[in-house]
């Protein structure tokens, strides 16, 4: 078996791509890291120097990691800053580094596709991880980062000892089989169903009227009105725009059937829009933004119209995205997220070993505190409230 790099999605099939990273999470198609290549998301002229490392038996592909060469840590959201401050502060260099991720995507799923039926998953998998390592060692790369790694990821790779293994959180929200959303309210107690119908209330008061879209529904025109609240977004925050207009042209023409967007109207001009990808078991929330404030905007448009949607789907979890505690009363609870990480400094490792060790406590009583604030009944008695507890224990890295 041999191992090659890549540096363009477009060197590999997109058959022979999907047959090993399959067709069900949407941020593993090939269309998907094509579309970042192609709108010069990621590449020349990018913080994300694309490094497909590919397994191939014969000319058949075996396995493939997503693997970009990085020289800063935007749009990984498993943050390293203070790593690489400590390693500044000390005289060593911590950029460029290699991650295993998908680009400004903070979502759990695999990172060592290997096609999952194979009697060799696991060897060929832990071959590709020797060869990254490898790879980043040759190239005098400060450490090599494998981010949001599914539980069978995570498992294998907690069996090495020459990985450090770091805890992060999130809020899902978890659907044991609601009817709509007023059965989702009903989980809630009083006080805290009454402030999710008062945000409901005032956006209906403000006139303002949502559009749910998906696939063929969202037009070119669309598209170019959500940019530019994605857009203001960014600039807010201080951001460049790392997804450009025509990513999410791409992505809505290649991957139709797994695309959603929540529009905002008021006065029959859209002032507000969320993008959404979703598979057969999953919603993910990605982007955001609006060009007025209206009360309650954000919490219709991001959680409680998708929230529906996951309903009426009969979608199982909805990941929201990276941070946020306001989601706690939304109805969204604690999950654990996973990373793994190899770093090439002995004094280094031992650093972020301490810094986990920490952190790992810290994110601990966090998530037990959080735990404790969830708006779901505590009538133990409840379906509902017992398997959303559940859910919300078992994180989604096993």
């Amino acid at each position: 078996m041999r191992v090659v790099t890549h540096e363009h999605m477009d060197s590999i099939a997109a058959p022979a791509w999907n047959a090993v990273a399959g067709t069900t999470n949407p941020f593993l198609r090939h269309a998907f890291f094509a579309a970042l290549e192609h709108q010069h998301c990621v590449g020349a002229g990018t913080m994300w120097q694309p490094h497909y490392l590919a397994a191939y038996e014969g000319d058949v592909l075996a396995g493939v990691l997503p693997m970009f060469i990085k020289h800063d840590s935007f749009g990984e959201f498993v943050f390293d800053w203070s790593w690489a401050q400590a390693y500044e502060s000390s005289g060593r260099r911590y950029y460029p580094k290699l991650v295993v991720a998908v680009p400004f995507t903070p979502v759990t799923g695999r990172r060592l596709l290997v096609n999952e039926t194979s009697a060799q998953r696991d060897h060929v998998a832990s071959m590709l991880v020797d060869a990254a390592r490898e790879l980043a060692s040759r190239a005098g790369l400060s450490s090599l980062h494998f981010l949001f790694t599914d539980a069978a990821d995570s498992r294998l790779l907690s069996h090495r000892d020459d990985l450090v293994e770091r805890i992060g959180y999130q809020y899902h929200w978890y659907n044991p089989g609601y009817r709509d959303f007023n059965d989702f309210l009903n989980a809630f107690t009083s006080k805290k169903r009454k402030n999710v119908l008062r945000d409901r209330r005032l956006i209906r008061e403000a006139g303002v009227e949502i559009d749910v879209l998906t696939g063929a529904q969202i037009t070119g025109s669309l598209w170019n009105t959500y940019y530019g609240f994605y857009a203001s977004t960014m600039r807010r925050k201080g951001n460049i725009n790392a997804l450009s207009a025509e990513f999410f042209h791409e992505i809505g023409e290649k991957l139709p059937e797994n695309i959603m967007l929540v529009m905002a109207r008021q006065n029959r001009e859209y002032v507000g829009g969320a993008f959404f990808m979703h598979d057969a078991d999953s919603l993910y929330g990605r982007y955001w933004g609006c060009n007025r404030a209206i009360p309650g905007l954000h919490f219709e448009v991001c959680y409680y119209r998708p929230i529906e949607f996951c309903i009426e789907r009969g979608l199982q979890r909805f990941e929201a995205g990276a941070q946020g505690e306001h989601k706690i009363d939304r109805g969204f609870v604690p999950v654990e997220t996973r990373s793994a990480h190899w770093i090439a400094d002995p004094a280094g490792r031992a650093m972020i070993e301490d810094f986990v060790g920490h952190e790992r406590r810290v994110i601990a009583s966090h998530i037990e505190h959080a735990s404790a604030l969830t708006p779901y009944k505590r009538d133990r008695s409840s379906c509902a409230s017992t398997s959303i507890a559940s859910a919300g224990r078992r994180s989604l890295a096993g």
